[in-house]
């Protein structure tokens, strides 16, 4: 086996060590907000975005207001990019049934998908406003049938953003507010005097955002710990270096600290891949956070075999995965650990990201072994329940459960079997004993 790093992104070391500043920063600032509530809020808003409101909710009119700014190209855009979600949404939806089934005569077991009660959808904004994670967070919680939507996004330029605005309302948001980062996560989940807690979060961010959400799971639900985009190009000889670099480029302008690798069984497209990402970088706008990303979090692995290639893109689980090679559908059927795959040169993660109706808020940090990306079903909660309608299964039910209930020494448990068995079944069984 021979897998050769041609370039590395900097040491896992270092990586923590940003990681710990960054919790420590978080924990500080929940604590305030959970504290002071409003107070914080406002004091953090103002101290990071500069933006400090009579209050941080919209009102209808500030809502038609800001999307009377967006032109009529980007709300035409912006409807056909909800529509291809919604479909899809609405089709994973229906494939997720209540069951009810006799397993037994007289017993029946079932259970009903019920949708969350309350989410907080955060839509990142910085330097990349991110009209889309309003799409993919606000609109199939909507499509899950969510009762209480409350989508969240920083100010731009001191103002809400009008095209994150018109998404969140057009997605079907019944709050929205301008808060931003940590005070936004923290003000829906822990709750204001004016905002009332979430019972679940969702949505992109970054790592500061993604930290918070980490520190106030078991609080309240998370979709998945969805920290900076990774993306993850996987090539052989069928296509070239150009296509490679401009999908790795494409996603490390996301951020400073955005991981893009090349997995690749030709050393020649890995160097051409190298070059060409350089003069990429030469001539991109935004070259001054990718150039960043590239040099600190690239990596370039070449291997011998597709099977080699297959086991390193496994083992990195990472978040977006673009696969072009003479066998992509080899890789689909045998990937198991990744946030979304893109099979094929005519796809990219841009598309994903954007429109194309998949869902872009995914795993990142090796998050793809355990857990898949936001969809509807993470809106739903999936309870069961039992019911037992004759007395025979009540009391044949009952003695089994009753010596079940002995054999761990919990004879209070028992009873509640052995009152069945003695009500619908007839029969003496003595307290305190396993029925016979």
């Amino acid at each position: 086996m021979a897998i050769e790093f041609l370039k590395r992104s900097k040491p896992e070391t270092e990586k923590a060590a940003e990681d710990a500043k960054v919790r420590a920063v978080v924990e500080g600032t929940l604590a305030d907000i959970k504290a002071r509530g409003d107070a914080a809020v406002r004091d953090l808003s103002e101290k990071f975005d500069n933006y400090a409101p009579e209050k941080f909710r919209l009102t209808e009119s500030e809502i038609s207001a800001a999307m009377q700014k967006v032109s009529a190209r980007d709300m035409d855009d912006i409807r056909f990019a909800q529509t291809q979600i919604r479909k899809f949404a609405e089709a994973q939806r229906a494939s997720m049934t209540d069951v009810e089934v006799e397993t037994m005569p007289g017993v029946v077991l079932g259970h009903k998908n019920i949708p969350v009660q309350s989410v907080g959808c955060y839509v990142p904004g910085g330097k990349f406003p991110m009209v889309a994670s309003a799409h993919m967070s606000v609109l199939t919680a909507s499509v899950a049938g969510v009762p209480r939507i409350v989508a969240s996004a920083p100010p731009v330029n001191g103002e809400p953003h009008p095209a994150i605005v018109a998404a969140m309302h057009m997605g079907g948001a019944h709050e929205i507010y301008v808060l931003g980062g940590i005070q936004a996560v923290g003000a829906m989940a822990l709750g204001t005097e004016t905002i009332d807690p979430v019972h679940m979060l969702v949505g992109p961010g970054n790592a500061f955002v993604a930290e918070a959400k980490r520190q106030l799971y078991g609080r309240v639900g998370i979709d998945l710990f969805a920290g900076p985009t990774e993306t993850m190009v996987i090539a052989d000889t069928t296509v070239d270096a150009e296509i490679c670099a401009t999908d790795l480029i494409g996603q490390a302008e996301h951020g400073y600290n955005s991981p893009a690798c090349l997995i690749t069984n030709s050393r020649k497209l890995a160097e051409d891949t190298m070059t060409e990402c350089d003069r990429i970088l030469d001539i991109l706008p935004t070259a001054e956070t990718a150039r960043i990303s590239w040099n600190d979090y690239g990596d370039v692995i070449v291997c011998d075999t597709h099977d080699e290639m297959l086991q390193v893109a496994n083992e990195m689980a990472y978040e977006h995965v673009q696969i072009m090679t003479d066998r992509d559908d080899w890789y689909l059927e045998n990937m198991h650990s990744y946030g979304a795959l893109f099979l094929g040169p005519r796809t990219n993660v841009a598309n994903g990201d954007k429109v194309i109706g998949t869902n872009h808020t995914l795993p990142t940090k090796k998050a793809g072994r355990y857990t898949g990306g936001l969809w509807v079903g993470k809106f739903l909660k999936t309870h069961s329940y039992q019911k037992v309608t004759t007395d025979e299964a009540a009391s044949l039910v009952g003695e089994y459960g009753s010596r079940l209930c002995m054999l761990e020494g919990f004879v209070g448990h028992a009873e509640q079997c052995n009152i069945r068995v003695r009500r619908y079944g007839g029969k003496n069984v003595p307290y305190g004993t396993a029925a016979e």
